[in-house]
This record gives C-alpha cells, structure tokens and sequence, in this order.
C-alpha cells in the first residue's frame, strides 16, 4: 500500500513497481538504518557503475555519432541520494523531450527572453515548431522540495517537507506539512500546506474518516528528492499520478504541482465550452466564475476543478482539487497535467473507481450527492426577457394551453421589478402578476422569477427594505478599507450581499417571505451570482495590494481577477473575497434553497449560474447566455455531460438560444434535443423575436408538442434517474462510455448521450439534413416509438431524421416505465403507466420505478414512498414492490409492450389468468387494458 523511496522518480515509459508481492513494491528501496560501511559500499558500486556508464557512453557517441544521451539514461543520473552529476547545461536542457517540457514562465503578460528564464535557474531552448511548446522550462536538476521525515498515523501518513533554495516567487514556504490519508479502499486523501502557518482552507464539511482502509485498491509510494507523490493501481500496476516529473512550488500566491497521465482520455474541469474529451495540446484551463456569455478558451460562470480520467482497458480514476481560489490547469500531450491556484492549500481527492460510474459516485460521497427535484421541475418551462407586461405573459401560457402543448412552469426575467430592483413587482406593468400566479397554480402550473444579487442603494432612506436593512445588519461586502464596496449591475449602483456570513442568510428569508406574500413563486432563478459587477472592481477601483494584483494572476478574462466583478481585496465574513469568490453562487443558492423550504415546506427548485462542486445539494444549472446558432447547440451536450460529471444533473441550455435570431428549423432541432435535456427552458432575450411553440407555423408547433408529449411520457424513467442520483451519486445523462468503457470509440461521443443506462439520443445537430449519423455500441438496440430492431456490431449507423422526428433508442435488457402524458405534470403524474421491456438476447430485461408524491421534503428519508423493481426472465414479466405508500395506489398499469418477441405466443396470462394481446410484424408483443394496481406485485407470462 506504501512506500517510502530514497529513489530516483519513474520515468515516463517505465512503471515504478514491475514486480509486485500483495501491495509491496518489490523494486523499491525502503529507508532504514544502516551502518556507514553498508552506504560507503553502496556508493563505491554506484561510482564504478556510473563510471562504467560514462565509458559506455562515450563509446557509442564516437561509434555512432550520437549529440544526446537516450531517455532512459538521463533518468539514471539520479542517485539514491537524489542529487545529479554535473551535465553540461546544452546536454541537461536538450535531453528533455518537448511534449515533458513543464512551463517555467507561464506568465503572459511578459515577453519571455533567455535572461528572464534562466534567472529562474530553468532551460530556454526555442522551438520553431509546435504551437504551445514552452520555450522556458524546468530542468530536470531543478530544486524541489525534500521530504525529511515520514510517521505513521492512523489514517495513513504524515510527514514534513523542507525546500533548501528558495522558489522564484515571492513568499515561498519553506516548510510543508503532508497528509496522505487512505479513507477508503478507493478514496486517496493528500493533503499539503503551510507547516508553520495557517491558511484559508475552502469551508466545506467533508467525509470525516476515523479509522484507514483495510484493503485500498490503490499503492502510494513518497520520493524523497526530489519529492513526489506516485499513486499506482495495484491490480494492474498503472501509475495514475506522478508529481515527480516537475518541481513542487508552494508560495503564499503561486502553488503549483504536475503529474504525468495515464491515458489521453481526459473529461471535466469545467465550467467551459470545449468538447467534452478534452485536447491535451498544449491548453490551459482557468477557474475563476465570471459574467461572460460562452465562448471557447474562456473561463465561464463556475468552477469545478475535478477530472475523470479514463485509462487502457476502461478503468477510470477521478482527481479534486478542494480549492476555492483561482487556478488554471495546462495539459499538454506527454500526457500531463499542472494545477497552478494562488491561494489556499493543495488538498487533493483521488477516486479509484474502476468503472467511470463508480468514480463519480465516489466524488459525490466527497461534495454531497444531489438534491430530489419536484417532480414539476422536470416538465417544460417558458421564459423570455423582454415579455413587457404580465398580461403579455400571461397570454403565452394561454397559448400553450390553447393549443394543448406541455408546460409546467412560466418564469419572468429581470423586466417584472420594479427598476430592475429585487423583491419588487411592477405596479403598472406587471400589475396582475399575482393574478397570473393565482391562475397557473388552479391549472396545475408554476411561477418562477429572476434574482440578482446585486442589491440596488440609490434610494431614499427608508424607502427601500432591502437595502436599508442590510445596512443596519451589516451584512454586505466591504470594500479593503471597511467601507461599502459599491458596483454596478442592472438597478445601478449596487451593494453584494455576503453569503459567507449567517446573517446574510436570515436577512434573504425575510426579504423573500414579504415578497413571497405577495407573488407566491414556487421556485427561483438566481442570476448574475459570479458575482456580476458592470464596473471592474468598484466603482472607486481596487486596491493596489497582492489581493487585487498578486504576483501571477492565471488567465481569466481580462487578465485581471475583478474584470467584471468585485475587488478581490473585498471583505467577507469569513475571508476576503480572494480566497471565495468561486464560492458566491454556490452559497447563495444554499441560501435560497433553505429560504424556499421554509416558505413553501415543500422541495425547492433553484436554477443557479455560477455553480461549485457540491451546488447539486442546492440547485441545478443553465448553461448560460448562448446564441442561437447550430454550434452552440452542439456545444450544449458536453455541457450537460460534464454537469453530470459534476454532482449537478440538474442542467440545460436555453432551448432555440437568448440571443440572436432563431429560425424555425433550428429551433425544432433544439427543442427535440432540448426535451432530453434534465432541466428543458426554452428563453431567449429582449427585442428577439418570441421563440415559444405557439409562434411558429402548424408543422413546426405540431413537432414540437410531439416531443415535449414523447418528454413527459418519460417522466416517470426520468424522475427514478433523479432518485437513484439523489441517493447513489448517479448521472442522469450520461457519455457513451459509462456503459461502454471497453469501447474505445465511445471515448469521444458527444453528440449523442444517454439518459440512465439505457436510453439513447441521437439529435440532430447541423442545417439542412434529414438524417443524422450516430455510433451504436455492439449489441441489439430498438427504436422508442416503433419497437423495431436495431442491431449493431459496434458501428457508425445512419438513420433517417425528418425534421419532427428526432431518433431515440432503447438498449436492449431495458424495462422503461411511461406514462399517458398531459398538458401539465400534475394531469401526467394521474395517468396509467405503459411499461416498456426492450429484450436481450438472453431474452431479459430489468428496470425500476420511484414514486412519491412528487413535492414534499425527505420522501425516501421519511419511507413516504413507492420502489418497485421489473424483471423480465422466461418469458415472465414479473414486477416487485420493495417499498409501497399510498401513491402507488392511485396508479394503474395499463399496457405492457415487450420488444424482441421472437415469435408470436400461441397465450398470455396476467396473474395466472389468459389475456388478450397483440403482436406486431417488428416483433412487438403488446398487453393493453391490464388495469393492474402499481402497488401490488404481478407478472405477465407469453408461451
């Protein structure tokens, strides 16, 4: 399990332990004592060895000619002690290849010459190709960190680290405190900070583990000199990281550590608009929540420096960095990878897995699993900015239900306020809002308004609430000198609340409980949470101290941390705005989930766009202010796959696109793909044209009714995923390779997805087509809406895709549970169930079913609910219920549809009793008129 080294690191082709007994390294070298004639010896053989080297060297150089010595020669220059023998520097720099090339001056806002380079004691060799390739690099003998002493603890491993020369950065530590703690058998915890100093440390309530794990399927072994963290797979001997490969640095405002990678196949890291398999070309990452509508190579609203990593053979290991500050991460294509933050500590978790499922689950044990959604939340929702008055909003819900299309909720952006000021309504042109409300919940409907943080302050005394009562508490961010920091967002001259401070919390409850009162919103939109700031900084500027201009500021927009927000020099409750920043939406939205618990005591629904790792306990997400344009259509899938990835399977995009014009093929596109989204909004921004069903022409309004009919079929599928997220740490869409991993052409699908395990959407995604090409993995697939087979090798397939027809597919071993749908989830969650077995070819198929009341809090918690598990097996279609409430008996089971009947059966009995049935030419075996209660076990058997 551990080791302990005094050895040179393992190079990059070489695995550090080729030989294994158990978990024990038999190649490494453990420290002990020993006697000075034992080393004296030691080091004689090792002189006589290198020199034989040298010789040997030389021999081949005159021989063959060679200008630089093999890779795996340069890596046996390193003795035990750790030191190197003297090379000449041209030699040292040139041995190192330029994908391992670790940048030592990833500074942009500096022409890097060969006299600033090599003042930091690094290599500068240019290179005429290659994009990306740092022409300033790490040597190989560049001073590091030395661990100096290693003691056991009960959960693993403590030791202490010591630099002996300074870093080139100001404010480095000398002295390092390790923690290596094995949780569990597939949870790895290191931790290393400030020996001698505390430091800001992110607040979350993390797993607390009192005792180690027994048998982790995972190996650490601790290189002295230079110091480094190698972490192996015991089974198969794959090393998942090394950090041995470039120096440690840890400075009060630069930390940095790289390790090589297993694989290329590298997912997560977010927020960003990239595709989903990330390039390990020379890019770098940046995490810094900012107010910017997406675009490639940005950093946007969040910040999740979490990856997965999937290696040969389809294992999969996951890695997070618990660290609120900002911080960028390089790839590059050796591969490797560099986590660079200036703030707070390196506390990293590291997740076995092996599958790819099992490393997200493990994740969520770290950052909390997801909230349960109201079961409304899962239907369709409307929204644009710019609807001008509530009448003129209210006329589009009475569209929709003129012509009988889904929707469960009706939202308002920023233009119902009164001046763009929170917690008010328009008296004049939103005078029936409550009104309006009133109406939507008598039809089984739902309200929901924007927030912004940014509270207005340019008001009378007493004349605004809000403002006038956070003054007297003091719960707003204050400037470096104590004052009020002001900004500028959508009322004006703004103040932040700090949600850092409990205080803050109340505050908001009280503010929303009086408007509440009068608007009975059912969930809420909190926006412009990065947060937002029309002003950079303030509007008196920003200090000019380290918070504000530290000494490497990583490449976020505009180069400098308060473009588009507040000084991050700010005062908050619990540290300055520079160590929790990233963390604004995520306590804002723990803040308004707790609010609306409160309000309604019922579950909360809370759409939040800066997001952290654990923002799944509070809300979902939207994908931010895209265009409506087919490319960010496309871009919207690696999006809601990687918000699965982190904990947050609450997500979408604005379905046709905010800004821009959309046209009516685009927007039948996105709304077929968008009614496979887990949170479907359709919303677009002020003076566009409205993008709602009801405006476009019949055709069009008839495709999209058909999808949003096929979406709400699926509730009762879709609603279980959520469950099993909420208590599993499951995704609810999902990559191909989840279910694949074996599958190496899987690895970059993300043009189609997964909802579970076994659903299968292929959209299309480009102009002007009326098909669309989709990889099947090997095995028996069946259309959704005909039942007809599709086989599939393991192959690219091309199938038709006419412009209201958007291709799903079931996999076969699948039991899907549907329902009748309605206009509103309310009408749907009545309707009897059509449960649908898509059949192996072993002739099996399973499924489940989670059922509550759809809204109250802690229904599984509370046994206030309904689990039923379907087995298909012998031509016997059997249905058990393991939990049942009074739910399950106001639902019936109408139909069963059992696909990949083989042959007509000569009977069907349903329990015990012979049945009418249909069976189709596609090989469809169809039982209707079951009337059989959901909440009592039954079983349908075909001869």
């Amino acid at each position: 399990m551990f080791t302990y080294q005094k050895l040179e690191a393992p190079s990059f082709e070489s695995e550090l332990c080729p030989e294994k007994k158990g978990d024990i390294c038999q190649k490494s070298i453990r420290v002990r004592k020993s006697s000075l004639l034992t080393w004296t010896l030691a080091i004689i053989i090792l002189g006589v060895v290198f020199v034989l080297i040298e010789v040997i060297l030389w021999a081949l150089k005159i021989s063959h000619g060679l200008d630089s010595r093999d890779e795996t020669f340069r890596q046996t220059e390193i003795n035990l002690s750790g030191q190197t023998h003297e090379q000449n520097p041209l030699d040292k720099c040139s041995s190192v290849l330029d994908d391992r090339r670790f940048d030592c001056y990833p500074e942009r806002d500096v022409v890097v010459t060969r006299e600033l380079c090599e003042n930091r004691g690094c290599c500068f060799l240019e290179v005429s190709r290659g994009r990306g390739i740092p022409w300033c690099f790490y040597p190989p003998d560049f001073p590091s960190y030395t661990l100096e002493e290693v003691n056991q603890t009960s959960l693993g491993l403590r030791g202490l680290l010591r630099r002996k020369v300074k870093a080139y950065y100001v404010r480095d530590i000398e002295r390092l405190q390790l923690s290596v703690n094995f949780e569990t058998n597939t949870r790895l915890h290191i931790k290393l900070t400030d020996a001698s100093s505390p430091r800001y440390e992110v607040p979350f309530d993390v797993p607390q583990v009192t005792k180690k794990a027994e048998k982790p399927i995972y190996g650490v072994d601790l290189v002295e000199e230079p110091f480094g963290v190698v972490v192996r797979r015991i089974d198969s001997g794959a090393i998942l990281l090394n950090t041995t490969v470039a120096p440690l640095i840890f400075a009060d405002q630069f930390l940095q550590i790289s390790t090589t990678l297993p694989s290329k196949f590298l997912y997560g890291l977010g927020e960003h608009r990239s595709s989903f398999l990330h390039s390990l070309d020379w890019k770098t990452l940046t995490f810094w929540a900012c107010d910017v509508p997406p675009v490639e190579n940005c950093n946007l609203y969040g910040a999740h420096p979490f990856y997965l990593m999937l290696e040969d053979g389809g294992s999969a290991h996951g890695v997070f960095l618990l660290n609120s500050n900002a911080m960028e991460v390089a790839v590059q294509p050796a591969p490797a990878l560099t986590w660079r933050t200036i703030g707070g500590i390196l506390d990293f978790y590291i997740f076995l897995g092996p599958s790819p499922a099992a490393v997200i689950q493990q994740y969520q044990e770290v950052i909390g699993f997801p909230t349960m959604p109201p079961f409304w939340g899962l239907g369709f929702h409307l929204c644009r900015w710019g609807y001008g008055t509530s009448n003129d909003t209210w006329q589009v819900v009475k569209d929709m239900r003129r012509e009988e299309i889904p929707q469960d909720a009706q939202w308002n952006d920023i233009d119902y306020m009164v001046g763009y000021r929170d917690f008010t309504f328009d008296p004049e042109r939103f005078d029936t809002l409550p009104q309006m409300v009133d109406d939507l919940h008598r039809h089984g409907q739902h309200y929901i308004p924007i927030l912004d943080p940014g509270i207005s302050s340019t008001q009378p005394p007493g004349s605004y609430w809000p403002y006038d009562e956070g003054l007297i508490r003091g719960i707003f961010i204050n400037t470096s000198q104590d004052k009020l920091l002001i900004g500028e967002v959508w009322p004006g001259h703004t103040v932040y609340p700090d949600f850092t401070n409990p205080e803050t919390h109340q505050w908001w409850f009280e503010n929303l409980n009086r408007f509440y009162n009068q608007v009975p919103f059912d969930g809420l939109w909190i926006d412009m949470n990065e947060p937002s700031n029309f002003k950079d900084g303030s509007l008196d500027g920003c200090s000019s101290g380290d918070f504000d201009n530290p000494p490497y500021v990583p490449a976020v927009l505009g180069e400098s941390l308060f473009t588009k927000t507040v000084c991050a020099s700010a005062k908050q409750n619990i540290s300055v705005h520079y160590n929790v920043h990233n963390l604004y939406g995520l306590m804002e939205a723990k803040a308004t989930a707790s609010a609306l618990i409160k309000l309604r005591k019922k579950r909360p629904f809370v759409i939040s766009r800066s997001t952290f790792p654990s923002q799944g306990r509070y809300s979902g997400h939207w994908l931010g202010d895209n265009r409506s344009q087919w490319k960010d259509m496309y871009w919207s899938i690696p999006g809601m796959l990687n918000f699965n990835l982190f904990g947050i399977p609450l997500i979408g995009a604005d379905i046709c696109g905010f800004s821009g014009p959309t046209t009516e093929e685009l927007c039948t596109r996105w709304m077929q793909l968008g009614a496979f989204y887990p949170f479907a909004r359709n919303h677009n921004m002020e003076k566009e044209k409205a993008q709602d069903p009801t405006v476009f022409s019949p055709k069009v309004r008839a495709a999209m009714k058909d999808v949003l009919l096929t979406r709400y079929s699926l509730l009762p599928f879709l609603y279980t995923l959520f469950h099993r997220a909420h208590l599993f740490g499951e995704t609810v869409v999902r990559p191909l390779f989840f279910e694949f991993p074996e599958d190496v052409e899987t690895y970059s699908v993300d043009r189609q997805f997964l909802w579970g395990r076994s659903l299968l959407v292929t959209p299309v995604l480009d102009a002007g087509i009326d098909s669309v090409t989709g990889y099947f993995p090997e095995g028996m697939w069946y259309d959704y809406y005909t039942g007809s087979e599709l086989p599939s090798s393991g192959e690219n397939l091309t199938l038709a895709a006419p412009l209201d027809q958007i291709n799903v597919h079931i996999r076969a071993g699948a039991v899907i549970p549907t329902q009748r749908p309605g206009t509103t989830s309310w009408v749907s969650s009545g309707n009897p169930l059509r449960l649908i077995a898509a059949l192996s070819q072993q002739g099996e198929a399973w499924g489940d079913l989670f059922w509550d009341d759809g809204e109250s809090v802690d229904t599984f918690e509370r046994e206030d609910y309904s689990y039923l598990i379907f087995n298909v097996s012998e031509n016997t279609f059997s249905s058990r219920v393991v939990h049942a409430n009074k739910e399950a008996t106001c639902i019936t089971v109408e139909t069963l549809s059992v696909l990949g009947v083989k042959s007509k059966p000569s009977k069907v009995t349903v329990d015990g009793k012979e049945a009418p049935f249909f069976y189709l030419e596609n090989q469809v075996l169809m039982v209707e008129h079951l009337n059989l209660n959901l909440s009592v076990a039954f079983s349908i058997y075909w001869k």
